[in-house]
């Protein structure tokens, strides 16, 4: 674990990613993206590939696939296969799609603790429904923000922000929880502190990232939490 640069003792409300840090989506994202690549005759990627890929909503995923293939696209053709990508992306949510290791300990632990809680990722709003309702999450959650209800996606502050705006919450009183550079960037544009996990969706360590506390696993999360409390 990495020391926190400022301790932020017990939140009102903490706000989770959703790829990479409570689900493990990557095969099941890389599924949908190798059958858009075979509609066009192009080979498959390996999900370790498209793993690298995922972050910044579905048409980067589609212009990173399509670079990687071989065959860039960009423009009216590259809004063109991201209109295809939807149906396909739908299609492929929760077939291979785990949970990441105490998602459902962690958020019960914190339900029982009277935190608030809520999700804000750049999955589209539908998708991100279906798969917590799968998982049986929405039980859990207050407020949950998908990339296509704000303007502008991570790393940008709009959804942590309308997502602590249904939560009845101010930044400065919430946590972000994700794996990932996006994450960082929304959470210091909101004002809020941000962890990150080991595991989810980088290629650069998560270590370099800039977040406050970095945790093996959500298992971790409140224990750390805890030592920080006591140390302030």
């Amino acid at each position: 674990m990495k020391g926190a640069s400022k301790p932020f003792g017990s939140p009102r409300a903490i706000l989770f990613d959703l790829d990479g840090t409570l689900i493990d989506s990557a095969p099941d994202i890389a599924a949908a993206v190798n059958e858009l690549l075979a509609g066009r005759d192009l080979p498959p990627l390996s999900v370790d590939r498209v793993r690298a890929m995922i972050g910044g909503g579905v048409m980067k995923l589609v212009e990173r696939a399509f670079a990687a293939s071989g065959s860039p696209l960009t423009g009216s053709v590259l809004e063109e296969a991201n209109r295809d990508m939807a149906p396909i992306y739908r299609r492929h949510l929760t077939g291979l799609t785990k949970l990441m290791p105490g998602v459902r300990e962690v958020l019960t632990h914190f339900h029982l603790n009277g935190t608030a809680m809520g999700v804000a990722t750049n999955k589209p709003q539908l998708a991100t429904r279906e798969i917590l309702l799968h998982f049986h999450l929405t039980e859990y959650l207050g407020a949950i923000v998908g990339g296509d209800a704000v303007t502008n996606l991570k790393p940008a502050p709009d959804a942590l922000l309308l997502a602590l705006d249904q939560l009845g919450v101010e930044p400065y009183e919430a946590l972000m929880v994700g794996d990932s550079i996006s994450d960082v960037g929304a959470a210091r544009a909101a004002g809020m502190p941000v962890v990150l996990l080991r595991g989810g969706y980088t290629h650069v360590p998560v270590e370099e990232l800039g977040a406050d506390l970095v945790c093996d696993s959500l298992l971790d999360l409140p224990s750390a939490m805890r030592r920080l409390r006591d140390a302030a």
